[in-house]
């Protein structure tokens, strides 16, 4: 794949939000409608083209904990919240990577999962699915599937983590289409088998958007050699 190919020719193991989430895209994988833009012209055009609200963040593959560093803004309602987002953002990157600025639809949803993976040195590729956003490292509510996966195998997954109520109708929100989720997890390990440059996929959060799964950002990890 050119994207991979083209960051290993750099030097680099990881991949951009923006990068990572291209070729999540190409495995048909739902992600956030989003452009990346390196001037205020482009952010305008991006905003309307996305439409408010957005999210903007800092893109660079040399930066993969955002929040930690203030690169990213939330619910941005209008052209004046975005320049302010923009120039901010820009700044606090301080000439890291190209200095460009993701622009993305906000998407809203309460419930949070992961979905990712991870090259072990025995088995190969195996696919991880579990419970998202900060939730992830303080629960540990996941589960390992080894690569590829059957349907059968990804709603199987589904239902072992100890949350997976969470995924049915609960307090008026919808049941999570699982067979758009049972999809993604396919997918990921069909990723994982056909580029074997890939070490790690962390896609966190999904969010649950009207029951239907979104990755809203993403983080590719490659091998060196």
């Amino acid at each position: 794949m050119q994207i991979i190919n083209n960051a290993l020719k750099e030097g680099r193991t990881t991949l951009t939000e923006y990068e990572s989430k291209q070729v999540l895209a190409s495995y048909d994988l739902p992600v956030t409608r989003e452009k990346l833009v390196s001037s205020l012209e482009d952010l305008l055009k991006a905003a309307e083209q996305i439409g408010y609200p957005l999210v903007i963040k800092g893109s660079s593959a040399e930066i993969a904990h955002k929040t930690e560093t203030g690169l990213i803004r939330v619910d941005v309602r209008n052209d004046e919240e975005s320049t302010l987002a923009f120039r901010e953002i820009s700044a606090a990157m301080n000439g890291a990577g190209d200095g460009a600025v993701l622009v993305q639809q906000m998407v809203k949803g309460q419930r949070e999962l992961v979905v990712g993976l991870t090259r072990d040195a025995q088995f190969g590729p195996c696919v991880m699915f579990g419970l998202g956003g900060i939730f992830t490292e303080i629960l540990k509510d996941t589960v390992f599937r080894v690569a590829p996966l059957e349907k059968q195998d990804a709603l199987e997954m589904m239902q072992e983590i100890r949350a997976n109520k969470i995924l049915e109708e609960i307090r008026g929100m919808a049941a999570v289409d699982k067979d758009i989720l049972a999809e993604m997890l396919m997918a990921v390990g069909r990723i994982g088998i056909e580029n074997d440059r890939i070490e790690e996929i962390d896609i966190n959060p999904v969010i649950i958007s009207g029951g239907k799964p979104v990755a809203v950002d993403a983080l590719i990890v490659l091998q060196q050699s």
